[in-house]
């Protein structure tokens, strides 16, 4: 359940099930809240699953694990893939050194995968291991002006930086954590944590206290982070090699061994992927999978399409192979071939540039 849902419905919203985890949908006019993040600030309370690791050995248990390495310092943070023996991505996850634990924030279905997974690994290692997800609220800051947002309520503590740093303070008398995003949605923006009995009370400073803010649920978020350029675990990384996703912000190449580690180093040493993902303007908005034509040719398939008020049309993300540069691109849309334009991500050019943004070597 939203820690918040009598607040949400408040504003008239739908919501969804994503991961086993009850989430905004959308409050009547998601390509209107769009335009308000574009132009201002809005905030959703965000359905992360969360991990907690403690123990003397967290940092290092993690550290082997993972595609980056992970901080050993109180109030730093990374972002993670965790991978399968094939290469191919389990979860994505941003990792917080919280001084005496590490907090790890998953999509919400690969908690519990991962606390079993990792607790049978566990052996002479001092970690503890929890699903500690109904313990906190989350709630992501977005746009040209969060930065004057968070100033304008948090009390103790300056706006964090860089990106995945964090610093802790108070909104309206309640302690909370606020993270510097990596903007995912390509607009400066942050992450207000706090504990899960004090949610509401934050979501309500963050929307009516200092400068106002406005709500908006994940059918927003999902044509932000599109617009963006920013690849999601369900639609774009599941399965997927680090390489082809183009995540290089999420690996570190010089780092020790962890799972998948092989496949990913030799992909790199091949000097490009199988694939890349690209953005496609087509004249219609196709659904999730249909397939990418370079003229008779079958290149690739669509991950995510939706549409866009800030560009006014369809915007899709799809995986393409690598070396298809022709212009000659289209897409099935009910059966039918509907032309799309191959375009550099991001779409949309905001106040910020998403730190997933997919790069390949060239």
């Amino acid at each position: 359940m939203s820690l918040v849902a009598g607040l949400h419905e408040d504003h008239g919203a739908v919501f969804e099930d994503r991961g086993g985890r009850e989430v905004v949908s959308h409050y009547g006019r998601p390509g209107s809240a769009a335009r308000a993040v574009r132009n201002g600030v809005g905030v959703i309370e965000m359905g992360y699953g969360v991990v907690a690791v403690e123990g003397a050995d967290r940092v290092d248990f993690v550290d082997d694990a993972v595609t980056n390495s992970v901080p050993a310092d109180d109030g730093e943070g990374t972002y993670a893939l965790l991978l399968d023996p094939q290469g191919g991505i389990d979860t994505d996850m941003y990792v917080y050194n919280a001084g005496e634990r590490l907090l790890l924030f998953t999509p919400p279905s690969r908690v519990e995968p991962l606390v079993e997974d990792w607790s049978e690994k566990v052996f002479i290692d001092d970690v503890e291991l929890r699903d500690a997800s109904a313990d906190f609220g989350v709630f992501g800051v977005h746009g040209p002006t969060s930065t004057e947002k968070i100033a304008s309520v948090l009390n103790g503590a300056g706006s964090p930086e860089p990106a995945l740093s964090f610093v802790r303070g108070r909104m309206n008398d309640v302690g909370v954590t606020v993270v510097a995003s990596d903007a995912p949605t390509g607009e400066e923006g942050y992450e207000v944590i706090c504990a899960a009995d004090e949610a509401e009370r934050v979501f309500d400073t963050l929307l009516t206290r200092g400068l106002n803010a406005a709500p908006f649920g994940y059918d927003t978020w999902e044509t932000l982070t599109a617009e963006a350029g920013t690849p999601l675990f369900d639609t774009e990384l599941r399965g997927r090699l680090p390489n082809v996703a183009g995540v290089r912000n999420a690996v570190d190449f010089e780092k020790g061994c962890f799972v998948g580690q092989e496949v990913v180093s030799k992909v790199e040493n091949q000097g490009r992927p199988s694939q890349r993902l690209v953005g496609l303007r087509p004249e219609e908005r196709p659904d999730a999978g249909a397939a990418v034509f370079d003229g008779d040719a079958a290149v690739g398939d669509v991950t995510r399409a939706v549409d866009s008020s800030t560009v006014d049309g369809a915007v899709a993300l799809a995986y393409v192979d690598f070396g298809c540069d022709g212009d000659d691109l289209a897409v099935r849309v009910d059966g039918d071939d509907v032309p799309a334009e191959r375009v550099e991500l991001p779409f949309v050019d905001g106040s910020a540039r998403s730190a997933r943004l997919p790069t390949y070597p060239e």
